[in-house]
């Protein structure tokens, strides 16, 4: 009897997706399920390709979930436990959630059977491969900091605007190469911001205005991009290694807001102290006065920028558009009796877009709405039977939500027990 089942491979970098080390896997898996009669449509066999094991967040692996969820497989064939994943509690809590629903998991080159010594060595397998995935990032991170002390550039992410990246051969070691078209527009940024006092906004609106492509030729120029232009040292000859590193997101974006505040994965665009970056020589764009001279106006701009905040506001950095969701920030207009403040949506501003403004919402007079808040903080503070009252509704409305709302709400529960349980398990 024929059992429905799915087939599941991973790579976790490129050097094994040249290697074909996935197509490997897929045959090997598909010759045994011909095999031992596991029927497995061609839609149902999904792979990962460059996702660590690490993560459970893999596009293939979440749609084996929902087939399983979905009650539509009977078994999942895999080729081995690290194939799942490299965290011994991962496979753990993968092969409970799938046999909660009744769904049979199967590794090629380990014991299927479920004696007590099969689970054992299974086990064992599965904190190996854990202990060996720590060991290999470990070894990884230090083999690139020894490179990078040695001046290669195979460890650096990729080239900026401006260069292109030559990778290694067996001729020559990995380089950058200058992009002419493009090392002109970039020494044509750092001529406009200290010497021709330019703004970063300024130059992002020339370069729009004057139609130079972007390095994706799909996007235009934005003032984070022109910023980062500013402050990177590869362009004066010295690109830096180790700039970043990963921490916990702290700040909530747009869509993290839309996803009610939950951030899902850390990011990793935190610098690090300048005394742990590590210089690679490279060609110069510029020379070391003009980088240097940016760099002091960078240092003045916080102090003395029209946009700093020198008052800061009742609402400052509080205030969300219910209409598209980006965040209001306050600006100015100067009448012939006084200077009026606004809170402003930034989805309103066309020159921030690619397509033109996403919101047509009005701005709104800062006094009548900091006067308007302030009145109700002082109502809810001045009558506490209003504020149990709004606690009780709150209650309410959350007993009575929608059903998918409460469910989202039980799931997150649950991934915060679980996440305690895992810690537990590894401290263990």
């Amino acid at each position: 009897m024929t059992k429905a089942a799915a087939i599941y491979a991973r790579v976790s970098s490129d050097r094994q997706k040249e290697n074909h080390t996935i197509a490997s896997q897929l045959a090997a898996l598909t010759e045994y399920a011909q095999m031992h009669a596991y029927q497995v449509p061609p839609e149902w066999r999904f792979q990962d390709e460059g996702y660590s094991g690490a993560t459970l967040l893999r596009p293939g692996w979440e749609a084996v979930r929902d087939l399983a969820a979905a009650g539509q497989i009977e078994a999942v064939l895999i080729y081995s436990p690290d194939r799942l994943s490299r965290k011994y509690a991962y496979q753990v809590l993968l092969a409970e959630e799938l046999n909660r629903c009744g769904v049979e998991l199967v590794f090629l080159n380990s014991p299927s059977g479920a004696t007590p010594e099969d689970q054992l060595l299974l086990q064992f397998q599965g904190m190996i491969a854990e202990y060996e995935g720590a060991q290999m990032a470990e070894r990884s991170r230090r083999g690139k900091r020894h490179r990078a002390r040695q001046g290669s550039i195979n460890v650096l992410s990729g080239a900026p605007y401006g260069y292109r990246y030559v990778r290694q051969s067996d001729a020559c070691t990995a380089y950058y190469e200058v992009i002419e078209s493009e090392a002109a527009v970039v020494r044509q940024v750092y001529e406009a911001y200290p010497q021709q006092g330019l703004s970063i906004n300024a130059i992002a609106h020339r370069l729009n205005d004057e139609q130079i492509p972007t390095r994706t030729g799909t996007t235009r120029w934005e003032r984070s991009t022109v910023w980062g232009m500013l402050r990177n040292p590869a362009y004066r000859g010295r690109a830096c290694y180790g700039k970043t590193e990963l921490r916990p997101r702290q700040r909530i974006t747009r869509a993290l807001r839309k996803r009610q505040g939950l951030a899902s994965r850390d990011s990793a665009n935190h610098e690090r102290p300048r005394t742990d970056w590590i210089e690679i020589p490279v060609p110069p764009l510029v020379g070391e006065a003009t980088f240097d001279l940016a760099q002091e106006q960078l240092e003045k701009n916080p102090r003395y920028s029209p946009r700093r905040t020198i008052e800061p506001t009742l609402l400052q950095g509080m205030l969300v558009c219910e209409r598209c969701g980006y965040a209001l920030y306050r600006t100015s207009t100067q009448t012939s009796a006084r200077k009026l403040y606004y809170y402003r949506c930034l989805g309103s501003d066309a020159y921030r877009h690619l397509r033109g403004a996403v919101c047509d919402n009005p701005p709104v007079r800062q006094d009548h709405l900091d006067a308007r808040v302030w009145q109700e903080l002082l109502r809810l503070l001045e009558d506490p039977r209003v504020i149990q009252e709004e606690l009780n509704r709150r209650l309410e409305a959350a007993r009575t939500s929608d059903p998918r709302k409460q469910r989202e709400e039980l799931l997150k529960r649950e991934q915060a027990r679980l996440e305690k349980s895992i810690d537990r398990l590894l401290n263990a």
